[in-house]
């Protein structure tokens, strides 16, 4: 079993399929896990020519908790550049659960527990 194969059983799978872990922190009880979007173009972006422009600013995120430790997960997505026409390109996601700051799948979580 690789790495990866272990962090997609305890972290939402696009996190591991899509972005790197870049660092992590355990500071008083809370566990930082730190995000940066791979450089792999989006297929829907595969005919353009694109170059890699950087990041956008970094978003926080709650996660569900792991072995007692509250998450937070530091999220930095790619920019990419057409060099044709100059435009600023992104993936489009959806990292964030509306009018929250955490995940979908940790705000799906909350809701169906608070039902009981």
């Amino acid at each position: 079993m690789k790495t990866e194969d272990l962090l997609k059983l305890l972290l939402p799978e696009y996190l591991i399929e899509y972005f790197d872990v870049v660092k992590f922190e355990d500071i008083d009880g809370l566990l930082h896990l730190y995000f940066e979007e791979k450089n792999t173009i989006p297929k829907e972006f595969s005919v353009l020519q694109l170059q890699s422009k950087g990041f956008h600013e970094e978003i926080t995120v709650d996660d569900f908790p792991l072995r007692g430790k509250a998450v937070q997960l530091h999220i930095k997505r790619r920019r990419w550049t057409d060099l044709k026409s100059g435009k600023i390109l992104q993936r489009d996601w959806n990292l964030i659960a509306k009018g929250t700051r955490m995940t979908q799948d940790f705000a799906s979580f909350l809701k169906k527990i608070s039902r009981y």
